[in-house]
């Protein structure tokens, strides 16, 4: 098993979609690293050599934000919309949906259950 960016790739995925496993890293991305190592798309993580394995590490360290840091990066963007009373900021606050959605039937997945939502369910 590959260990990169602090993430297990499992043994039995193809190199490309083994990098996706990583966040921050999606399909488009994980080709180019796998171009720019020179790899083949279709080999497996289990058949990789150390030194490919070496040379991804270092694409991925060197040219990408991934993991923990760009979960802070994004963390604190949305603290800095809220900070300065952005529309947006306000969004995020309420647990609101921040792109326009409509919010009158749908977004459920934003605000959680409905409540008053034990009407529906048998009692036991």
């Amino acid at each position: 098993m590959a260990h990169i960016a602090g993430v297990d790739i499992p043994n039995n995925k193809r190199v490309v979609i083994g990098l996706t496993y990583i966040y921050g890293i999606g399909r488009t991305t994980a080709k180019n690293i796998v171009i720019k190592a020179d790899i083949e798309e279709n080999r497996r993580v289990k058949d990789l050599t150390v030194e490919q394995e070496k040379l991804i590490r270092d694409i991925i360290q060197n040219d990408y934000i991934v993991e923990g840091s760009l979960r802070s990066q994004v963390t604190m963007n949305i603290k800095r919309l809220m900070e300065i009373g952005s529309y947006r900021g306000s969004r995020h606050k309420r647990s609101l949906p921040a792109r326009g959605q409509r919010t009158h039937t749908n977004a459920r997945t934003r605000k959680g259950p409905r409540p008053g939502s034990l009407t529906g369910k048998k009692k036991k």
